[in-house]
């Protein structure tokens, strides 16, 4: 935020001794109703997250996308809640985090709060964290049958992408229970709705699939820059979306993806 002039704070704290008590990965079932739940600690760094072998069993979504995140320097020292609070449009992990319907724990002087991904990321480079408060923890549930995928294009690796696409869906009884569906860098809301409820309740299908990715696509609302024209962004946000929720389907159900 301060690279790009979009802070300029008096003072500049360094929290890196806090990975020690908030960098973790780990799966409980100490909720309320005894739903498992997997926990990420806000310094976790990228790095961890891709050689998680819990998320790559759980949560496929974060190793997809922490594989063409950056480069091998910004993994060993970025981490998660970073990249969550920088908000960035075009950032790979808030679309994950709302793909996958998880649950931000944000600490302050006074109290802790538990906010959706639509409570928190509230626009571009702009969150609910406020003054005197941190984010120090990730919380998904997992219930069901779960599967997970992201697809992101971009002009070189690790570049910011062009555009990027994360899906999860739950399947129960045959039918999709939950579905999420996020897109970056193509100027939609942080989370498909139009998509996602057209997806819940019904029983897969390819042809299912292919709707609600062209809905996400529909619903996006990107600009011509030096990444690529409005209408190709579109296209492409279609086309991963599609891919995600496939091979999404395929993991949910135990097939290769």
């Amino acid at each position: 935020m301060m690279k790009l002039r979009l802070a300029t704070p008096a003072h500049v704290i360094d929290i890196d001794p806090l990975a020690r008590e908030l960098g973790y990965i780990e799966l409980t079932g100490d909720t309320a109703d005894g739903t498992p739940e997997l926990r990420i600690g806000a310094m976790t760094r990228h790095r961890e997250l891709l050689e998680s072998r819990l998320l790559a069993e759980q949560l496929t979504i974060f190793s997809d996308a922490e594989r063409v995140i950056a480069d091998p320097v910004v993994r060993n020292r970025g981490t998660i809640g970073g990249a969550l609070c920088q908000a960035d449009p075009s950032e790979d992990l808030t679309a994950v985090c709302a793909a996958v319907g998880a649950r931000m724990v944000i600490r302050g002087l006074d109290a802790t709060r538990v906010l959706a991904m639509p409570e928190f990321h509230l626009g571009p480079y702009r969150t609910a964290v406020g003054p005197a408060e941190m984010l120090v923890e990730i919380r998904i549930a997992l219930s069901g049958r779960l599967g997970s995928a992201y697809e992101k294009v971009d002009r070189r690796a690790g570049d910011w992408a062009v555009a990027a696409a994360g899906a999860a869906l739950q399947i129960a009884a045959g039918r999709i229970e939950r579905a999420g569906i996020a897109l970056a860098a193509v100027g939609s809301d942080i989370a498909s709705t139009e998509a996602e409820q057209l997806l819940a309740g019904e029983r897969p299908s390819d042809a299912l699939l292919s709707a609600a990715a062209r809905t996400a696509a529909e619903h996006t609302r990107p600009v011509t820059d030096q990444r690529g024209s409005a209408e190709y962004k579109r296209h492409v946000a279609g086309v991963l979306a599609e891919r995600a929720l496939r091979r999404a389907l395929s993991r949910a159900l135990g097939e290769p993806a």
